[in-house]
């Protein structure tokens, strides 16, 4: 049986002022996503950027970043952050995402936000796969109770927590909000920051797969500055390699 899935979170704002190597243009994220895969990446999950540094829903940036990401990653799936941070207007968002001409594999979309479940619908009619984001049990407790729980792609556990007990506790109680609600999606879990890893490895543990990148932690497990996405991905390889 192949082991539990290693997504990579290429970049994205919670790490852009706190790292030098946060990828941002198709090129960057092409040579990137091609070390990452190398590593032992099996999903690539990235924003994409515009031409003044900014992240981004315009339909044209996005298309320029995935076919990059693509032609360096033949046959990866590439995942498209849909997060209210990037456009806080949910009208707004659903409009800028139904303009898309090159659609990814799939996107992250956090269940505790507005109009989320309007936008999932609509690319899902489109053919793309949903990763439901929970952030808290709360987002935990949504999901459960709306119509799409068995037509998504994986459910994202994702704990924000700073004190990496306490993420690891967040985890456990979504997990138990789900298998309270028989729902039986496939599981990707990670933290932020240095508390990622013990999220990373509760979830191992368990049997669930794992995302690690730059936009979650710039940390590696023993604390020291990470050099890039692929030396994440090769420490989080390691980690399930037990």
């Amino acid at each position: 049986m192949p082991p539990p899935l290693l997504q990579v979170a290429l970049n994205g704002s919670r790490a852009l002022a706190e790292h030098p190597a946060i990828p941002r243009t198709p090129h960057e994220l092409a040579v990137e996503s091609l070390a990452a895969v190398r590593a032992g990446g099996q999903v690539l999950h990235l924003h994409a950027y515009d031409e003044s540094g900014s992240e981004t829903f315009h339909a044209e940036p996005c298309a320029a970043a995935i076919r990059a990401v693509r032609v360096a990653c033949p046959g990866i799936p590439v995942s498209l952050s849909t997060s209210e941070a990037i456009e806080s207007d949910p009208a707004r968002r659903l409009e800028l995402i139904a303009d898309w001409t090159e659609l990814p594999d799939l996107v992250t979309a956090n269940q505790g936000e507005s109009g989320i479940v309007e936008l999932c619908e609509h690319l899902m009619e489109r053919g793309v796969g949903i990763e439901a984001g929970l952030l808290g049990v709360a987002d935990a407790e949504t999901f459960v109770r709306t119509a799409i729980t068995d037509v998504c792609a994986r459910v994202m556990i994702e704990p924000m927590d700073e004190d990496p007990d306490q993420a690891v506790a967040h985890a456990a109680a979504m997990e138990q909000v789900l298998v309270d609600a028989s729902i039986n999606l496939e599981q990707v879990h990670h933290g932020d920051g240095i508390a990622s890893w013990a999220v990373n490895k509760r979830a191992v543990a368990r049997g669930h797969g794992i995302r690690t990148g730059l936009e979650d932690t710039i940390l590696m497990p023993d604390g020291q500055l990470a050099p890039d996405n692929a030396a994440l991905v090769r420490a989080a390889t390691t980690l399930r390699a037990g």
